[in-house]
């Protein structure tokens, strides 16, 4: 995925201006607020730091996809502007739940699998449909591409969320669900990364074009 980061920095996409591609994004939006309340109060209940990191990761990409409503329609430069501020958001979700993940493992306290599992394939079936949905728009400018990844990221977090609640369930230990919340640190750290180069790149290139 990363081999695209610095291929469309002068490019306007059409699908920017496409009303199928604004709906796609208030759904999505309206998906991402629905699973954030199911996953916050399903975390608690369980115990699940890999549930409460994936509720907080649908939180964000909630206002994510706000973001690229409010800015669909403007210059590269403001798109950019946008892709780099989501991109720091990601970064630093992936340092929080790093830290929550370690601070869970300092108390031993065991999440509850069977809600983890079923929860998380709730989820799965959620992000997917979003996924879905942003496929043909993966490859626009660094504001489009950071959606597409937020989802993509989704979906592998799920699966992880689901083999962590088996992992639970088998060995009646906590080690499976810290273990996927710090995959999903991991993702959030290396995709916000890459759309911060992207980001970055495409602000040069409008600077450069101006001057």
């Amino acid at each position: 995925m990363s081999a695209h980061c610095h291929q469309h920095a002068s490019e306007t996409p059409q699908a920017v201006h496409s009303p199928h591609y604004r709906r796609i994004l208030w759904l999505a939006l309206a998906i991402n607020l629905a699973m954030f309340g199911v996953e916050l109060g399903a975390g608690f209940r369980s115990g699940s730091v890999a549930l409460l990191a994936d509720a907080i990761d649908f939180f964000g990409d909630a206002a994510n996809y706000g973001v690229t409503l409010a800015v669909l329609s403007m210059g590269l430069a403001w798109r950019a502007r946008a892709a780099r501020l989501k991109a720091v958001s990601m970064l630093g979700f992936g340092v929080f739940v790093m830290g929550k993940a370690l601070w869970t493992f300092t108390q031993g306290t065991t999440p509850e699998a069977f809600t983890m599992g079923s929860i998380g394939l709730l989820a799965l079936l959620a992000n997917l449909g979003v996924a879905f949905m942003l496929y043909a728009y993966r490859e626009g400018d660094a504001n489009m591409r950071s959606v597409w990844l937020c989802s993509r990221n989704d979906a592998i977090g799920n699966l992880a969320v689901m083999g962590a609640a088996l992992g639970v369930f088998g060995t009646g230990a906590a080690w499976p669900d810290l273990a996927v919340a710090a995959v999903m640190a991991s993702l959030a750290m290396t995709g916000g990364w890459t759309v911060l180069r992207q980001a970055s790149h495409e602000l040069k290139a409008t600077r450069h074009a101006s001057t």
